[in-house]
């Protein structure tokens, strides 16, 4: 069975507002896409409730995108973990509202920061991970949502790199409220074989996002895109792929995803030629 296909808004735009979210509903339902990733960068960008409408309306679902700015950690040497809780929270209760089942992002350190660590240094800071992240998986839970974690490649975090580094760190929270969200930006970084360790997440994926190679389209990269799917089958995952592309246009976006150069002719191009390409392949 086909997946459900999302694209991401920031696509197109940071931050996602109520003003900017109603056209890009539409850009993407008529491009063909059955869901939207709505990244909540800032408690209040965006209404849920009014967004819920705006969705629904154009038959699209929701999956919540975490942003981890500065300052937000939920390990106390990288920021500040009280507020970085209060704002998952946030994350949380928006997606309930919205219906959706995930909310996604790399939620332990801001993206960009990095340290070294020990062998020492980095068993404290996976349990102090565990400590922080235990109570909101629970609120995950109760409202039927999971925390879907993902990895970032080594330029991004030095905390959780690769598939194996995020089932060890969060094995003793792996359930109904918390997995694994792949991106197959960071997998084609970091792992050496990247469908052996989607496979190796058999039963912990919350969600999936794609993109090409280059952080461009699907499709005319080097990705092994039937590969790929054939492994997101075998491990059992059969929720949304998301694409997760980003526009140059905002100067904070670009520096943080490092999008010097124009990925597509024009963002839609992008937009487009990912839908086409993965449905070309059955996904």
């Amino acid at each position: 069975m086909p997946h459900a296909l999302a694209v991401n808004t920031w696509v197109w735009t940071s931050p996602l507002t109520d003003q900017t979210l109603e056209p890009l509903a539409a850009k993407a339902a008529a491009m063909g896409y059955d869901a939207l990733e709505l990244p909540l960068e800032n408690v209040g960008d965006w209404d849920p409730s009014r967004a819920r409408d705006v969705l629904d309306a154009r038959g699209l679902r929701a999956v919540v995108v975490g942003a981890m700015g500065p300052g937000r950690s939920l390990i106390a040497r990288a920021g500040d973990v009280s507020a970085t809780a209060d704002y998952l929270r946030a994350c949380i209760a928006a997606a309930a509202d919205l219906g959706a089942g995930a909310v996604a992002g790399p939620f332990y350190a801001p993206t960009g920061v990095t340290w070294r660590m020990d062998a020492d240094e980095r068993a404290a800071v996976i349990r102090e991970l565990r400590e922080n992240l235990a109570p909101l998986v629970e609120t995950a839970a109760e409202s039927g949502i999971a925390l879907a974690v993902e990895p970032l490649n080594r330029y991004e975090t030095s905390v959780i790199n690769t598939v194996a580094q995020g089932l060890e760190a969060l094995e003793p929270l792996l359930g109904a409220g918390l997995g694994l969200a792949l991106d197959t930006y960071h997998l084609n970084i970091e792992e050496k074989k990247p469908t052996e360790a989607i496979r190796s997440a058999a039963g912990h994926i919350a969600h999936v996002q794609v993109c090409g190679s280059d952080r461009g389209a699907v499709g005319d990269d080097h990705t092994d895109w039937p590969a790929t799917l054939a492994a997101l089958a075998d491990a059992g995952y059969q929720g949304i792929l998301g694409l997760e592309s980003f526009t140059g246009e905002n100067a904070t976006i670009a520096v943080a995803a490092s999008v010097w150069r124009p990925l597509a002719a024009s963002q839609d191009e992008l937009a487009e030629r990912s839908i086409r390409a993965l449905r070309a392949l059955g996904a």
